[in-house]
C-alpha cells in the first residue's frame, strides 16, 4: 500500500514537473519569436537625397555680355539654384536684349516664369510670354520659348502670334526660331493673312 501511495505520489510529482515545463518552453517559443520579427524589422532604412533648392537668391539681375559689350539681362524677383546647377525662376522674368554695340535695348521680353538647364545650357520661359521688339514695333507672344546663349538663337514649339504695330496685322503660326535679339526671325507652319509690303 505505501508503495502505491509512493508511485501515485511520484506520478503526480511527476506530471506537476511537466505541467510547468511546458508554459516555460512555451513562453520561450514565444520569445524566440518575437525576437526573429524584430530583427527582420530592423531593415536600415534609407536615406532619400535631398532634392530641393540648395541657395535661394531674391532680386536676382544676370548679366550677358560678349567682348566687353552688354548684350542681355535678366531680372527676377527670386532664383532657385540645385545641386546640379540647375535654377528655377518661379516669379516673373523680365529679359532685356542689347544691340550690338550694348548701349540700347531693341528687344524685351517678359514671362511669368523660368528656369535653366545646366547641362543643355538653355534657358526656358513660360506663362504668357511676350516678346516686343522696339525697332520693328512687333510683339510676339507664345506660352514658351527657348533661349540658348551660346548659340545666341531662341526657338519654341509652341503656337506663336505676331503682331504688328505698324500695320495692326497678325500672324499666327506653330513653332518659331529666331536670333536673340528677334532682328530676324521664322515662323515654322505659319497660318493667317498679312500684309507683304507691311513687312512682317
Amino acid at each position: 500500500m505505501r508503495n502505491d501511495v509512493s508511485f501515485r505520489h511520484l506520478a503526480l510529482c511527476d506530471a506537476l514537473c511537466s505541467l510547468t515545463r511546458q508554459p516555460v518552453y512555451l513562453l520561450c517559443f514565444a520569445l524566440l519569436i518575437t525576437l526573429v520579427s524584430c530583427e527582420e524589422d530592423k531593415k536600415p532604412v534609407q536615406a532619400q537625397a535631398y532634392k530641393g533648392p540648395i541657395e535661394e537668391i531674391n532680386n536676382v539681375k544676370l548679366l550677358y555680355s560678349e567682348a566687353a559689350q552688354m548684350r542681355v539681362k535678366l531680372t527676377t524677383a527670386r532664383q532657385l539654384r540645385y545641386s546640379n546647377e540647375d535654377r528655377k525662376y518661379p516669379n516673373e522674368v523680365f529679359i532685356d536684349f542689347y544691340d550690338p554695340t550694348g548701349s540700347q535695348i531693341v528687344t524685351t521680353l517678359r514671362s511669368d516664369s523660368g528656369k535653366y538647364d545646366k547641362a543643355k545650357d538653355l534657358y526656358t520661359v513660360m506663362g504668357h510670354v511676350v516678346v516686343v521688339n522696339k525697332a520693328k514695333q512687333e510683339k510676339l507672344q507664345t506660352n514658351l520659348l527657348n533661349w540658348n546663349p551660346n548659340t545666341r538663337k531662341v526657338y519654341t514649339q509652341e503656337r506663336v502670334v505676331v503682331s504688328s504695330q505698324l500695320t495692326g496685322e497678325k500672324l499666327y503660326g506653330l513653332g518659331l526660331d529666331a536670333n536673340q535679339d528677334f532682328s530676324h526671325y521664322s515662323i515654322r507652319k505659319p497660318t493667317g493673312r498679312f500684309n507683304i509690303e507691311g513687312g512682317i
